[in-house]
């Protein structure tokens, strides 16, 4: 589904990020949300990742990140929670039944608190530690606890298709996770995960989303001095 600039869902997304950012800024996963759903959107850039943002934005998003979901009246920020809230638009996403529904938010909240923290650390450790001593020191510190949330989560999947019986918010968030894992070795030595994120990201609405985040970034490159 294109962005289109009157719609009635507003998503924010940054002007601008450095290469290394690009793809994984999190408005993706709203982005893909509304793919799967067909739902129209339309964009508001910020300035970049680093830059201040101002007062009027702090309001809606107190600690100036992305993305800020904005519909008829309401705002919301924290991917979490915008996703559970387009969730229960459209059950292709959030199921109705009240077990279906709670085991997909479950998940969700799973990869946000139980996966994603492990591989972040290691990827601020990667780039803030870049040619430093005390980097290799760092990441192997931090690597066995990512190495074994991702052994238990692969020992949950199993041979499923998805984390339950059909695709839903958690698989969502959680395939995002697992694709920014910052090591070429934690998700592949684990082969159910890492079809797991390719049957995810081969769907178009991910396609889709990528598609329209990356755009963003190629229009506004800055001009080398």
């Amino acid at each position: 589904m294109p962005v289109y600039p009157n719609a009635e869902i507003e998503v924010t997304a940054f002007k601008w990020v450095p290469p290394f950012a690009q793809g994984f800024v999190k408005d993706m996963r709203v982005r893909w949300a509304l793919e799967e759903i067909g739902q129209p959107y339309s964009e508001r850039l910020i300035g970049g990742l680093f830059e201040e943002q101002p007062q009027e934005y702090l309001m809606d998003q107190p600690f100036g990140q992305v993305p800020v979901y904005k519909e008829n009246g309401l705002s919301l920020f924290e991917s979490g929670s915008i996703l559970i809230h387009i969730g229960d638009k459209d059950e292709r996403l959030l199921p109705r039944d009240a077990a279906g529904r709670g085991r997909a938010i479950s998940w969700m909240f799973a990869a946000l608190n139980s996966v994603e923290p492990t591989l972040s650390a290691l990827m601020l450790v990667g780039h803030a530690g870049a040619e430093k001593d005390w980097a290799n020191e760092a990441k192997d510190a931090v690597r066995p606890f990512a190495e074994k949330r991702l052994e238990m989560l692969s020992r949950a999947l199993g041979d499923r298709e998805w984390l339950e019986d059909r695709f839903t918010i958690g698989d969502l968030v959680m395939v995002d996770v697992l694709r920014t894992a910052p090591e070429d070795e934690l998700v592949p030595v684990h082969p159910n995960l890492a079809a797991y994120v390719e049957r995810g990201t081969s769907r178009p609405a991910f396609v889709a989303a990528m598609a329209a985040q990356l755009g963003v970034f190629e229009r506004n490159e800055p001009v080398a001095a």
